[in-house]
């Protein structure tokens, strides 16, 4: 069961509301048979357990009673906060047990596990969240790499500041009475994650696809922000526009054209034009990597208020 973009219930409806803390992970399905096995499975389907060695244990678990949960696996940085890019080395390794366990003895994962859908050989799709949650509960899943978080229910408000206030991703709203829909994007259970904005330097661009580049409109801008003197690539930026909006930047973009590359290093981006960093604008990111590059980046508008000089930001002194 997926969640839809959305913002918070109406404060009437507040009370009807479960809310979790949106983790940044890796989405699974974990398949408990009552016999001391455990198997992870990705949203694609795919069977990943190989490559999380230590959570084997949780096969044990629930000792004979069978299971099927729902969770996310976690990489947790030095402040318990999840990190998806720590999570990247460990993901595509089911089929390299070697390597996975190395990886699982120097940085384990966390599985945070938020749904129970069959349970004992009884399928409890057809309960609401609250049965689902309190038969969850009651199975007392805490473990040295997995855990059962708690749900708030009501105050909504107040757990979507928190998350904002600790620097976490966002939070899921779930409907107390809401079946679980394997498959679906449901409407009851609604995500909404922390946006953060920042001052960039256009410093290139790529062609479009079909009617785009039929008609030299740009796909995606390059951006950058200054540190250490230098002008440092922090991503591409390909939504956010409005026709009229894609069409006035690309009237900019021509009028800027470069042969040289403002950034520093240049990054590696196939097809990619220059212009001259003269054009600064606001975009919308969820979070950075370690390496100061923005995460799910769109546009917001051109800032012809500010100079290329004020889009400094704190990046690392190289990329990593």
């Amino acid at each position: 069961m997926l969640a839809t973009p959305g913002t918070l219930p109406p404060a009437a409806q507040d009370a009807r509301w479960a809310y979790e803390t949106k983790q940044d992970g890796q989405r699974v399905v974990v398949y408990l048979a009552g016999d001391g096995s455990v198997v992870l499975r990705a949203r694609s389907g795919e069977e990943i357990t190989g490559a999380y060695p230590e959570l084997r244990p949780l096969g044990a678990a629930l000792g004979v009673t069978p299971a099927v949960l729902d969770g996310e696996i976690l990489a947790l940085d030095a402040n318990g906060r999840a990190d998806f890019q720590l999570l990247q080395p460990r993901m595509g390794l089911a089929h390299a047990p070697a390597r996975a366990a190395r990886l699982a003895a120097q940085s384990p994962v966390h599985l945070v596990l938020f749904d129970v859908m069959h349970l004992g050989g009884r399928s409890l799709l057809p309960l609401s969240y609250a049965r689902r949650r309190g038969e969850l509960e009651a199975l007392g899943l805490e473990g040295p790499f997995w855990s059962t978080p708690a749900a708030m229910v009501g105050h909504g408000a107040q757990a979507l500041r928190a998350t904002r206030e600790h620097g976490l991703e966002g939070l899921v709203c779930k409907r107390l009475d809401s079946v679980y829909e394997p498959g679906v994007r449901s409407r009851f259970w609604i995500k909404i994650r922390n946006m953060r904005s920042a001052d960039v330097v256009v410093g290139g661009w790529v062609p479009g696809k079909g009617r785009l580049l039929a008609s030299g409109l740009p796909g995606a801008v390059l951006v950058g922000q200054r540190a250490a003197g230098r002008l440092r690539y922090v991503g591409n930026v390909g939504t956010g526009w409005s026709e009229p909006e894609r069409e006035q930047l690309a009237g900019l973009l021509r009028a800027a054209v470069s042969d040289v590359c403002p950034f520093d290093p240049v990054p590696q981006v196939a097809g990619a034009r220059w212009v001259r960093p003269r054009l600064v604008g606001e975009v919308r990111y969820s979070t950075r990597t370690r390496a100061g590059m923005l995460r799910q980046p769109s546009w917001l508008r051109l800032r012809p208020d500010l100079t290329p000089e004020e889009s400094a930001a704190d990046l690392p002194d190289e990329p990593v």
